[in-house]
């Protein structure tokens, strides 16, 4: 019986974590079925871990799906390499494929999985190392320290590899700054939350215009709202059950029942205020909408 309880207990608890979990491996990999692979992997080796002679368990179980997710990578590299070698073995090239199915189309599919399309071309030009470094310290502010026992390196030469990392990613393309999003949207929901209607005015844009499909309007929100006083009056007090979350890549916030989402919440940010405000509550297109909860 004692036994249960704690298989329960250490259940409930690793079920706190997931959502970051599969966060991070989905940056990692891209791909929403491998990451789930990841995150189950990581739950796997929990059961069989000593917990209790674990001091942080989300230090833990970030490293642990950190190293499956780097494993994944370097035997993804491989399979590339290994599919290159036998290319080069034959002397006539392979036919060209038709302009309607020139892409691959597990590529097509990894990208559709991405969190961020823009983001995943990019990371897939690092090396794996470099990549595990770049997103668990610059997405998930892990320390180089708990980085570097992952890929088996220095804190100093970890550092060096993500700082590798972010160069090529900055200079690759104008990605959207995460860090800035979740910043200026977090800071957006805790002042609504809290009533601060002075704040959420300092937060839009003047002219910030809100619009909400049919589905939304017809839970109760406005069909269109524009002006930073307008929106500011809607939201101040308000958003008590909003989540932040990546939706399509880009921070923005959803509205769950029971871990389903009713409404997703998109943020147009510029000079680091929120010019525009999307409400999206139709089913249909929640279904196409790549949503990762960060709460």
């Amino acid at each position: 019986m004692v036994a249960m309880y704690e298989s329960e207990l250490l259940a409930g608890r690793f079920e706190e974590k997931r959502p970051r979990l599969q966060a991070v491996a989905h940056r990692m990999l891209g791909s929403a079925e491998e990451a789930e692979d990841a995150v189950q992997e990581a739950w796997i080796r929990l059961q069989r871990a000593d917990v209790a002679a674990v001091e942080n368990l989300d230090a833990w179980l970030t490293t642990v799906v950190g190293r499956v997710c780097l494993d994944i990578l370097r035997a993804r590299t491989r399979r590339e390499e290994l599919f290159e070698e036998l290319l080069d073995q034959h002397a006539d090239p392979p036919p060209a494929a038709p302009a309607d199915e020139a892409a691959d189309p597990e590529q097509a599919a990894m990208l559709a999985d991405s969190v961020g399309k823009a983001l995943l071309v990019v990371l897939d030009t690092l090396e794996p190392d470099e990549r595990l470094a770049f997103v668990l310290h610059d997405m998930f502010a892990v320390p180089f320290s708990d980085i570097a026992a992952v890929i088996e390196r220095s804190p100093a030469a970890t550092r060096q590899l993500a700082s590798r990392a972010r160069r090529r990613v900055q200079g690759a393309s104008p990605l959207p700054d995460l860090r800035r999003q979740h910043k200026v949207v977090s800071a957006f929901l805790t002042a609504a939350r809290s009533g601060e209607f002075d704040r959420l005015l300092a937060l839009l844009a003047p002219d910030v215009a809100m619009r909400a499909d049919a589905t939304a309007v017809g839970i109760g929100a406005a069909q269109a709202t524009h002006g930073a006083q307008g929106v500011a009056r809607i939201f101040s007090g308000g958003a008590q059950g909003a989540r932040l979350a990546l939706v399509d890549g880009a921070v923005g916030a959803v509205w769950q029942a029971k871990s389903r989402t009713i409404v997703a919440f998109g943020f147009t940010l510029e000079d680091g205020r929120i010019t525009a405000i999307e409400l999206v509550g139709e089913p249909g297109r929640l279904e196409e909408l790549d949503i990762v909860v960060l709460e």
